[in-house]
């Protein structure tokens, strides 16, 4: 009879811990937030081993839903070893690089402290205001340094039209690690961001057109001026800018000035990334890098924790945002894939419901050294630029869009605008809280 029970009972437990594994897909989606992954070293962050399956396909349910975009990286090469090898480049002519470009691989911008980091590299853009509306240079705002052409190197022209400034900005590589958990950030949780933040402070949430679903939009977030939404988008708009490779988001060649630049005279003219293939496995890279890491804490990182909020860095600079949900309610009730980037991509559960610690908003503030470059944002947007996020500011040497302030002092006195009162505040401090306060800034 015991013996009986006993089997029973074990069968009972088997029939629970069943059920249990056929529905941890709904109860995972039900509870609270848990922290980001963080890490400086170039690694999965889970998102490439949930959205890639062992034969090297895209998962079932994780691909792009829409048959007109492309369904993720190619057959066989969805993993995040391929993935890191095509972001670390370098690439070449045959490739398609050039003509005219900044850098032949992804890695030689984004390398510091590894792989997906920051660098000292920068870019330079210009254009012209006349009459409160900008222009883009001729053939882009964007000038590159370097060109596939024996002696050639792309120039500001010296011929400004008549009554108008030239407007000219230098911005620096910034830091990928992360990006994937921002690119999963709900469009909304950025638009109650601003809306919070008193009027003085508050950021400017914009809608950029997607890449890859014409003719929809999504909250900019990528880039110095919120230009792209999805790091499919900002993949391809830097893979032709960048590296002067066109691919079907972005298929059309850069020019110098309004003049087409001749390729090397060995190198074809019609290589491209035609299938979307290395965008598909740059964006791969990206969405799995995990976010940065904290330094070591002390008591003057925790005094300097609080100078911090006290003299209003938080308000713009905000420490803890959650990203969106793997799964959401259908207008039925059930539980069905939450679907981002105009329906584009799926939120997987590596990077859904994670408490990450930017301490920045992703939106745009006027903070007095907007580079007068106006992009995806409207001329509303031509003087604000998209709050640096301080996680993994410990690796930087160089701070501002320009890279022009060699240290925090001189970066956050440079803050005005929207920005004066905490600038002014720091301006304050005793010697103690502010060494506290660089302290709490070099643990991040």
């Amino acid at each position: 009879m015991k013996r009986f029970l006993s089997f029973r009972v074990l069968a009972s437990i088997g029939v629970v811990m069943l059920a249990l594994a056929i529905l941890a897909p709904r109860a995972q989606t039900q509870t609270g937030p848990t922290e980001a992954r963080t890490s400086f070293l170039v690694q999965d962050n889970g998102f490439a081993a949930e959205f890639c399956a062992a034969d090297g396909s895209v998962k079932p349910g994780l691909a792009d839903v829409d048959p007109r975009v492309s369904p993720g990286p190619p057959e066989g090469e969805c993993n995040f070893a391929t993935a890191v090898a095509e972001f670390t480049g370098p690439e070449d002519e045959a490739a398609g690089l050039g003509p005219i470009f900044n850098m032949a691989g992804c890695g030689e911008c984004h390398f510091a402290p590894a792989l997906g980091g920051s660098s000292h590299v920068s870019e330079k853009r210009a254009g012209f205001f006349a009459n409160g509306v900008f222009t883009d240079h001729t053939g882009g705002s964007l000038l590159q340094d370097r060109s596939a052409a024996m002696g050639f190197q792309e120039t500001i022209t010296d011929r400004t039209p008549n009554g108008a400034t030239l407007v000219t900005a230098q911005r620096m590589s910034l830091g990928i690690f992360g990006d994937g958990f921002v690119e999963a950030i709900a469009n909304g949780t950025l638009q109650d961001l601003a809306a919070a933040q008193p009027t003085a402070i508050r950021g400017l949430a914009i809608n950029v057109p997607l890449s890859e679903k014409q003719g929809q939009s999504r909250v900019g977030r990528f880039g110095w001026k919120d230009q792209q939404a999805s790091l499919l988008s900002f993949s391809a708009d830097a893979y032709v800018n960048e590296m002067g490779i066109t691919s079907p988001m972005q298929p059309n060649e850069n020019t110098s000035n309004g003049r087409t630049v001749q390729r090397g005279p060995t190198a074809p003219t019609t290589d491209t990334d035609d299938d979307g293939a290395d965008v598909e496995l740059f964006a791969l890279f990206m969405r799995s890098l995990p976010a940065p890491s904290r330094g070591p804490g002390s008591a003057a990182v925790t005094a300097g924790s609080g100078v911090f909020t006290r003299i209003g860095c938080e308000g713009c600079h905000v420490r803890s945002i959650t990203t969106a949900p793997p799964f959401v309610r259908d207008r039925n009730g059930r539980l069905v894939r939450n679907l981002i980037n105009g329906g584009a991509l799926s939120v997987t559960n590596a990077l859904g419901n994670k408490i990450i610690h930017p301490f920045g908003d992703f939106l745009l503030h006027d903070v007095g050294t907007g580079d007068g470059i106006q992009q995806n944002g409207g001329p509303q947007s031509r003087n604000r630029l998209r709050t640096a996020p301080l996680w993994g500011l410990r690796t930087r040497g160089r701070f501002m869009h320009d890279g022009n302030s060699l240290s925090l002092t001189d970066a956050i006195r440079r803050h005005r605008n929207q920005a004066e009162a905490a600038s002014d505040a720091f301006n304050a401090l005793s010697n103690t809280d502010r060494n506290n306060l660089f302290a709490f800034l070099n643990s991040l």
